[in-house]
């Protein structure tokens, strides 16, 4: 901080030789995001052993994580617990992989209960919680559907497409893929 007051000169922050993808973006995060977090740094380097893609990635996440850019979908999902009734993994995975190529700036809940699925996911623009063979998708806390577990994710990305226009992003809709 002393340096940023001092010089006006940009400051790069970055791990350098972090680890593998698992590894590094651990590390990175923690590093890097610690630095920002302060209020250091104008510029980063994600480096890590992996498709420099995957770096671009990381760094998107870090600067997500701290409220500094919106870029993309911020996928929130549950760890699951004794509750949940859907392969909710595999459906947040389908989700994200879905959702990958969106630029769009919105919240996506993908949760395991209806306990208390809704209320963790009212902070979402668009939320789905798992039930026995079903899911019900609440839109900015309220619920807009029940569907069968078989229909649960085609339903959901048909939500998720609403939730973009009604925001303006008609275009990102292209994005979407199965």
């Amino acid at each position: 901080m002393l340096f940023a007051k001092r010089f006006n000169y940009p400051l790069h922050v970055g791990i350098t030789e972090a680890g593998t993808l698992w590894a590094g973006t651990i590390k990175s995060a923690v590093g890097i995001g610690s630095i920002l977090a302060e209020g250091i740094g104008d510029t980063i380097r994600v480096s890590i052993a992996d498709d420099p893609r995957e770096q671009v990635k990381v760094g998107w996440e870090i600067l997500k994580s701290l409220g500094l850019r919106q870029k993309g979908v911020e996928i929130i999902a549950c760890p699951t617990c004794g509750r949940t009734e859907i392969d909710l993994i595999d459906l947040a995975k389908k989700v994200e992989a879905i959702v990958a190529k969106v630029d769009a700036p919105i919240k996506v809940a993908v949760m395991g209960c209806v306990v208390n699925g809704p209320g963790e996911a009212s902070f979402a623009d668009i939320g789905v919680c798992g039930g026995r063979n079903q899911g019900a998708i609440f839109k900015n806390g309220k619920l807009v559907k029940t569907l069968q577990e078989a229909e649960l994710l085609p339903g959901f990305i048909e939500e998720i497409k609403k939730v973009l226009v009604e925001k303006g992003y008609q275009s990102e809709i292209s994005k979407l893929h199965d």
